[in-house]
């Protein structure tokens, strides 16, 4: 049973009748696809009601960012929460403008430090403070005791749970898997934005972090090991794609890897055309 919601005063008013019952948030940016029903069907089997909000930030983006062009698809949203929530509680957080989450004088940024400046970090200057001060505003306006994250952007998670764990805010975070279409490709809203050519071309990334992580193991995690190495290496130099980092790292600390690293992280970001895409692969020593 879907409920629309669109102000914050209004969700605030209902989230106090539901004292009672345990609440599940999935945070996204609205255009709905396979992996956003994932966390809500997670939500729904573990908690009496589902808040899912639908806000595209406009504090992730960057000055040549896709901002305006982000696809808004609220109806057909709506219709994938209806069948997703299977008739159990679902209220649907659709704020009409952005003045409900960033009401007129708002002067306050979340930053982190070390996990934000690797990986995407280096790329996209001032993303994950707009992607951790949001966040934070939709954990205090929904009061949540889980939220559900997928973990193709890994990077996003792992400063969401430094920052739960750094500020003392008390929610759960659950990581879900990868959901990949047919061809591997992770998928994304932004995969719309690919011609039939530039889709193939995208699937560089996700063979390209199979097989560095093929190489990886059969070089008993060794980073600097020559094959693997050189395989990167010639990966970055694809005139094909505009690759902007493969790299392994420390998965719980997004530093380079040592002898005390019991989880890596291979994770690539590149764009075809004007379209960028992420994914990673995780790999646990055994």
């Amino acid at each position: 049973m879907v409920e629309l919601i669109r102000s914050t005063s209004e969700l605030k008013v209902r989230r106090a009748t539901l004292n009672t019952q345990k609440v599940g948030l999935v945070p996204t940016m609205g255009n709905l696809h396979r992996g956003h029903a994932s966390l809500v069907q997670a939500s729904v089997n573990r908690n009496e009601v589902t808040i899912v909000t639908i806000f595209v930030n406009p504090k992730q983006f960057g000055p040549n960012e896709d901002f305006h062009r982000y696809p808004r698809t609220l109806e057909d949203d709506l219709e994938l929460l209806d069948r997703v929530s299977n008739g159990r509680p679902c209220l649907v957080y659709a704020p009409e403008t952005t003045q409900d989450i960033y009401p007129d004088g708002f002067d306050t940024t979340i930053s982190l430090g070390e996990l934000s400046r690797p990986l995407c970090g280096k790329f996209r200057p001032g993303h994950f403070d707009g992607v951790a001060t949001v966040v934070y505003r939709l954990f205090s306006i929904t009061r949540p005791h889980s939220a559900y994250f997928g973990a193709k952007d890994f990077q996003q998670l792992a400063i969401i749970r430094r920052m739960v764990l750094d500020l003392d805010i008390p929610v759960e975070i659950i990581s879900m898997p990868i959901i990949r279409d047919h061809d591997g490709l992770a998928l994304s809203s932004r995969n719309q934005y690919l011609d039939k050519d530039d889709r193939q071309l995208a699937l560089k990334l996700p063979s390209t972090l199979t097989l560095s992580a093929q190489l990886f193991k059969e070089c008993h995690h060794n980073t600097t090991d020559r094959k693997l190495t050189n395989f990167i290496k010639e990966s970055l130099a694809d005139s094909q794609v505009e690759w902007q980092y493969l790299d392994i790292l420390d998965a719980s600390t997004l530093r380079p890897p040592s002898a005390a690293t019991q989880e890596w992280v291979i994770a690539g970001a590149m764009k075809v055309g004007k379209t960028r895409l992420i994914d990673n692969i995780t790999v646990q020593k055994k």
